[in-house]
């Protein structure tokens, strides 16, 4: 495809992830600029694994459905593609299908026919696997070589997109693009790449813009923002007038989730800005050059989410003075006389289960020991117990809990009773989510791991 007749393809970008909220007169804002496609992020990572591995948003379904009416509404009234990147949150196929359910809800109460397409990133073990056994999967820091093993633990895997798969629903004349797990800037970039806009400006904007107004003394997400690309480089500014791009903001975004400021690796390739060049062209718009792409061989990160193993957790509030002389003390004693009960009480091996404790107005968040001489005003003192089966982490939980709810900081003391949130007093939690993968595998084709499924709403079966 080639640049617009003028020569520049303007991107609306709503907001940081569909969901989060938008403002509705935001909308018109944006059509003034007369966008050519509006692309939006829908999830991430940050959240953890179980939103991959259960198929579902972390963002409930009225707010996701509130901000789609809008983006939709936007889409019919513009007549422009809407692109929806890493969908409900983890980007697997259920995580699509229940975003695609949504868009048939609107389309159908308001009467939109939209064409309508899904890309599917989610792999199966066995693919992955032969991809391994062919040397195509390579490790990032800081996980060593992947082992089948860990595959076989994955109850979903996915692979991040690049723009390509969009580009080919584009071609095909879709309306709205539901993509599942999408590298954040290339939802963004895809539509101006597939204009014929330099790759340099494209992912550079992509970056900057993949937070919606974050960059910009709006200062969240909730906000939106319009990127302009040309053939030398891009422009930014906030959709509503209230707010205003600054250069340093704009720079500055390349830190946001990038262990390297100036260079930023995606599909096929690696964004460098360490010749950018940032100008402040009005008091709420700003001008970037100099970006520059080069290109890469073709790999698209791997995540997977396992659930092998389960949890219970025991809350309870300290305030004994004595303990909070030395939380320390209190914390080390604890975790001993915790580790031999659970051995005690349910002969489980102590290689198969784990106890932790988490001190919280102590160390409870960073774990590390505060300046000598603080004395918390409270400690909520929170014990994980971790183990195979639900049942062993419960009852462990259980054999725990007279000594969790009423150990003195030394013997003789009269014997406490700390604060007890609820009873009973522990919580199974179920099993434990977590990322087992951080690997990157190479393909010959960015559609290679990509499914993608084309249709008409007003002929789709209600579900």
């Amino acid at each position: 495809m080639t640049m617009t007749e003028d020569r520049t393809v303007r991107v609306y970008v709503p907001q940081g992830s569909l969901g989060v909220g938008m403002f509705a007169e935001e909308v018109d804002h944006a059509l003034a600029h007369d966008p050519h496609a509006i692309a939006l992020d829908a999830g991430s990572t940050d959240a953890g694994a179980a939103y991959l591995a259960q198929g579902v948003s972390k963002n409930d379904r009225g707010s996701v459905k509130r901000d789609l009416a809008l983006l939709m509404g936007a889409q019919q009234r513009a007549g422009i593609p809407l692109l929806i990147g890493t969908a409900a949150q983890a980007g697997g196929d259920r995580n699509v299908d229940w975003t695609r359910d949504i868009v048939l809800e609107i389309a159908r109460e308001r009467g939109y026919e939209p064409k309508i397409a899904l890309l599917y990133s989610e792999q199966q073990k066995a693919l992955v696997k032969q991809k391994l056994a062919e040397g195509r999967v390579t490790n990032l820091p800081p996980l060593g070589d992947l082992d089948v093993a860990v595959v076989d633990r994955c109850l979903h895997i996915v692979a991040l997109m690049g723009p390509e798969p969009y580009h080919a629903a584009l071609e095909a004349g879709s309306d709205i693009i539901i993509g599942g797990r999408t590298s954040d800037p290339a939802v963004i970039a895809a539509f101006a790449l597939w204009k014929g806009a330099p790759a340099g400006p494209a992912w550079h904007a992509g970056k900057v813009a993949e937070c919606g107004a974050q960059a910009t003394t709006a200062g969240t997400g909730q906000r939106g923002v319009i990127v302009e690309l040309d053939g030398e480089g891009f422009e930014i500014e906030p959709v509503d007038p209230a707010f205003q791009a600054h250069a340093h903001g704009v720079a500055s975004h390349l830190l946001y989730e990038n262990k390297n400021p100036w260079r930023l690796t995606e599909p096929g390739g690696t964004l460098d800005v360490t010749g950018c060049e940032y100008h402040q062209l009005t008091d709420s718009r700003v001008r970037v050059t100099g970006s520059r792409w080069e290109p890469q061989p073709y790999t698209m990160k791997l995540e997977g989410a396992t659930g092998h193993l389960f949890q219970t957790i025991m809350l309870v509030g300290i305030a004994d003075p004595d303990v909070l002389a030395e939380p320390q003390a209190f914390h080390d004693k604890m975790a001993g006389v915790l580790q031999d009960r659970a051995v005690s009480a349910t002969g489980a091996d102590p290689e198969i289960f784990d106890i932790s404790l988490r001190m919280y107005g102590w160390n409870g968040v960073s774990g590390m020991a505060p300046p000598a001489g603080s004395v918390p005003l409270e400690i909520g003192l929170m014990c994980v117990v971790t183990a195979p089966t639900q049942e062993l982490a419960s009852e462990i939980a259980k054999a725990c809990n007279p000594y969790f709810f009423h150990m003195p900081l030394r013997a003789g003391m009269e014997l406490p009773s700390y604060g007890w949130p609820f009873t009973p007093g522990h919580v199974d939690r179920g099993p434990v989510y977590e990322f087992a993968l951080n690997h990157v595998v190479g393909v010959d084709d960015p559609m290679e791991l990509v499914r993608m499924e084309l249709f008409e709403a007003a002929k789709a079966e209600v579900a």
